[in-house]
């Protein structure tokens, strides 16, 4: 199983990102996915994830309502937009991958992608 993310940058407060996560050597459909975050002198935190049962798609309260996660199973790719970036959503983004939603709630999996840079500057 591996993951890689991309697509972090540095952007100004109030403008978008899209996050791209190229996966393989696992069926997307058959796993929950998530978004991770680092921010400088914090622990990792959960940004969003889906559930592989339902896709019911879960959003952390900093984040809902600007970020939107998403899986292309025919390309094997997880995504995460994010609009209206602020100040705060600097970080290092991590995509993860788990069979259970749980795993992928708490970041407890072995399937992480090595992360990408987003810098929100004025």
């Amino acid at each position: 199983v591996q993951l890689q993310a991309s697509g972090g940058g540095l952007v100004r407060p109030g403008s978008s990102l899209r996050l791209s996560c190229a996966t393989s050597g696992f069926e997307m459909d058959r796993y929950a996915i998530a978004w991770f975050r680092q921010i400088p002198g914090k622990g990792r935190e959960g940004v969003s994830c889906r559930s592989r049962r339902d896709g019911s798609i879960y959003y952390s309260d900093a984040v809902k309502g600007r970020f939107t996660i998403s899986g292309d199973n025919a390309r094997s790719a997880i995504f995460l937009q994010m609009d209206n970036l602020k100040l705060e959503d600097a970080a290092v983004y991590y995509c993860l991958a788990a069979k259970g939603l749980w795993a992928v709630i708490t970041g407890a999996t072995d399937y992480w992608g090595q992360g990408t840079q987003v810098t929100v500057s004025s």
